[in-house]
């Protein structure tokens, strides 16, 4: 079982992470313990997943390395992904029984939605 996912960010980008990851996926910030807070980026939680946004200095979004998040509502987030702007990439059937598409967070990280 994993605890969490971490994505690179850069530097000074928390807000636009919290904009991201709460305000359009609709995950919980959760507070960082303070020895961790200070190195910047911010954690969320929600709907059994945890993801960790860290900064990298030197960053460069994950291109081709993904999380795999399952999500209940494909089509509702679909939907709020596009009406925020961000790009909706449904995928073929290449995994049977499972419905997904790609996108990217504000960072140009790349994800996956599956259900």
């Amino acid at each position: 079982m994993i605890h969490h996912v971490q994505l690179a960010c850069p530097r000074g980008s928390e807000e636009a992470s919290r904009a991201f990851y709460s305000g359009v996926l609709g995950l919980a910030e959760k507070p960082k313990p303070p020895a961790l807070a200070a190195r910047g980026g911010c954690w969320f939680a929600g709907g059994g997943i945890e993801l960790h946004l860290g900064v990298e200095d030197d960053f460069r979004p994950a291109r081709k390395a993904h999380p795999g998040l399952l999500w209940p509502d494909l089509d509702a987030l679909a939907a709020r992904l596009t009406d925020a702007g961000y790009p909706v990439t449904w995928g073929n059937d290449e995994l049977p029984g499972l419905r997904r598409f790609h996108s990217e967070d504000c960072h140009g990280n790349r994800l996956e939605f599956l259900s």
